[in-house]
């Protein structure tokens, strides 16, 4: 049975998306079949796997809205073991449409529950913003990975989010958890990245990935390429990062389990 991890924060700008590709193509690296479902109505997720999301037909907004069924928007990718469920922009119109609906704050969880027979990690790369979307996103899944740019703003909004996290467990979903945080576009040459980095790791211990996210030119342009940098240049840092992210997500999945 897979897991569905939220890859989360709304703060803007923090290597959510970025994470939430590379981190998906290095799991599938490492043999585990992966989907990402895009939950952004940017689609950058879906770009940045190369998928031409003006010409979708059908995507996460007709699986929310329209009650298309998740397997037939589900699309593979180059690379093996890897699948993507596109986004589109009509999905900034989906949490109006569904303000009626019975349950919604449950509709991606009814969506993606019958998938997790058939894929290892489901990823959720969550919008930047703390609507209704990106509720059924946290409703959904099993746990929470939280992208932190170190950088002194790093922990603003963080209480909002968490806050969020506290009230979706005590209403919605009991069993979610964070999984954990991770470090983003960490530049080690400055002393103040370092200190931000110390202070996230003070204030939530063993809860931060010991795998940093180093600020990396190959990472932006890979996604410009549409490809995941272990794609676009496998021995830059950003690949290394990921892979090293992975394999800690990996063991940290097999530890829950025992």
């Amino acid at each position: 049975m897979g897991k569905i991890i939220a890859i989360a924060n709304q703060k803007g700008g923090v290597g959510k998306t970025t994470t939430s590709i590379n981190l998906a193509a290095s799991l599938a690296h490492f043999g585990k079949k992966v989907l990402l479902v895009d939950a952004d109505p940017q689609a950058n997720a879906s770009s940045g796997l190369g998928i031409d999301v003006k010409n979708m037909s059908k995507t996460i907004y007709e699986c929310l809205i329209d009650n298309v069924a998740a397997k037939d928007a589900i699309l593979e990718t180059s690379i093996k073991n890897l699948y993507v469920m596109p986004s589109h922009i009509d999905l900034v119109g989906a949490e109006i449409e569904m303000l009626n609906l019975e349950n919604r704050e449950k509709v991606m969880s009814n969506l993606l529950a019958p998938m997790k027979e058939h894929y290892d990690f489901i990823l959720i790369d969550c919008s930047p913003s703390l609507g209704l979307i990106t509720v059924n996103a946290l409703t959904a899944a099993d746990s929470v990975i939280i992208p932190v740019q170190s950088e002194y703003f790093a922990l603003e909004g963080i209480s909002k989010l968490l806050n969020t996290i506290k009230i979706i467990k005590s209403k919605l979903n009991p069993t979610l958890y964070i999984e954990g945080f991770v470090l983003t576009m960490l530049d080690t040459r400055l002393r103040y990245a370092n200190q931000v980095a110390n202070e996230v790791k003070k204030h939530f211990g063993n809860m931060v990935f010991n795998t940093v996210i180093q600020r990396n030119v190959r990472l932006s342009e890979a996604s410009s390429y549409g490809q995941p940098v272990l794609i676009y240049d496998k021995d830059s840092r950003g690949a290394e990062n990921h892979l090293s992210l992975a394999k800690e997500l990996i063991e940290r999945t097999n530890l829950n389990k025992q």
